[in-house]
């Protein structure tokens, strides 16, 4: 019997472990991850920014996790000697209607205290000699790190303290009881037992929560976001993360150049549609996973709802060119043959039966557990704090 069991070994489950072995010392903690070894999905498949929480509504979760979140990052990489840097991120504006999104997102910055500076045309030039538009907004605080990195020193932490973690341990069976709840493990001959459990599936969120028995009204809905790496030739392109102004009717950031903590820059995301929820190979589709597509009302309504948008980025993803011009807005000197190949992520997007997308974190429980159910970018940047959360919401005594 332990006390409690963590499924997902991404940075969410990592951090939720390691803050339950410390708020719950001696307990008897396990930490599951499907795959043969951590991060293997959605964490070691960003572009490793750590947010600074601009985006985000005033008052909203993701808001105030963010601006904890970019804090507790940067005191855990000094305090665990991870590398990272806060080098800064530009949103830039080409456009007049970038004009009016960049002067409304420079007000909301302010709004939720983020520290921000608007530049004119010349600054930008002077501050990136190799970008162009009329105008852009610089946050210093905006940094990059390896969360992968975070995640193993966060599991290490938590192994150390005398949390243990299985590997390969795909849960295929969940079933609540009065007094603890059973997880069946494949290929193992007998189920494992806790007073509580914290799901942090991540791809498979819904599944794990519906394997339960959990009365959900949304599904994960996969978008592919295809990168591209520049070469090595070009490393010193630019000095800062450059982003264009995102378009606020669009849960997506839009295509940018972002430096890594390894000294790449890549270029993307785009978003498009996923026919598999891990299908990270140009051959992207699994039967069971389009199935349940098809069958969920939700999906419909929000391919409806967006279909010139997906169209739009199917037809960049297909059409190397039309991508490239979508950077050469604000990187004119790009070429075609600058696009390097890049490995592909994952977004699992929680969309709800009524079309609309989940833009908040959103969970499910149950007397004995608590499931996240759809945690959405700055979701690694907020991982430390979103751990606490959890932690704090697991009773000591079950």
């Amino acid at each position: 019997m332990y006390d409690c069991v963590v499924i997902g070994g991404g940075i969410i489950g990592a951090s939720t472990a390691w803050q339950l072995m410390r708020r719950f010392p001696g307990q008897r903690l396990l930490l599951l991850e499907k795959e043969p070894s951590l991060a293997r999905h959605q964490t070691g498949r960003n572009s490793g920014v750590i947010h600074s929480g601009i985006y985000y509504a005033p008052g909203s979760l993701k808001s105030e996790l963010c601006r904890a979140g970019l804090e507790a990052t940067v005191e855990f990489c000094q305090a665990n000697d991870i590398p990272y840097e806060q080098c800064g991120k530009l949103l830039v504006a080409t456009s007049a209607e970038d004009d009016d999104r960049m002067h409304a997102l420079f007000r909301r910055a302010a709004e939720v205290g983020v520290s921000a500076e608007l530049l004119d045309e010349s600054r930008l030039r002077e501050l990136e000699p190799n970008i162009v538009g009329s105008g852009a907004i610089l946050v210093p605080a905006t940094g990059i790190v390896d969360y992968r990195a975070i995640a193993a020193r966060m599991a290490g932490l938590f192994t150390e303290a005398g949390g243990e973690t299985r590997l390969g341990a795909e849960v295929i069976g969940i079933r609540e009881r009065s007094h603890a709840v059973e997880i069946r493990l494949a290929g193992a001959a007998r189920p494992i037992e806790a007073r509580f459990l914290v799901a942090c599936g991540g791809l498979m969120a819904d599944r794990l929560a519906q394997m339960q028995g959990l009365e959900i009204d949304f599904q994960i809905v996969p978008y592919r976001g295809e990168y591209y790496r520049l070469p090595a030739a070009r490393q010193g392109l630019i000095r800062h993360l450059i982003y264009p102004i995102p378009d606020p009717t669009l849960p997506f950031l839009g295509i940018h150049l972002t430096r890594m903590i390894d000294g790449n820059i890549t270029v993307g995301p785009n978003a498009v549609q996923g026919w598999k929820r891990e299908g990270y190979g140009r051959l992207n589709f699994s039967a069971r996973d389009v199935a349940a597509m098809m069958r969920f009302p939700g999906f419909w309504r929000v391919l409806r709802n967006n279909l010139g948008t997906g169209a739009r980025e199917t037809w960049h993803s297909v059409w190397k060119r039309g991508y490239l011009e979508r950077v050469r807005k604000y990187c004119p000197g790009l070429r075609l043959d600058d696009l390097r190949p890049h490995p592909v992520g994952i977004r699992a997007q929680a969309v709800k039966r009524d079309g609309s997308i989940a833009e908040d974190f959103l969970f499910a429980e149950s007397e004995r557990s608590l499931h996240v159910c759809s945690a959405p970018s700055p979701a690694a940047t907020a991982a430390i704090p979103i751990g606490a959360r959890i932690a704090a919401r697991v009773p000591a005594e079950s």
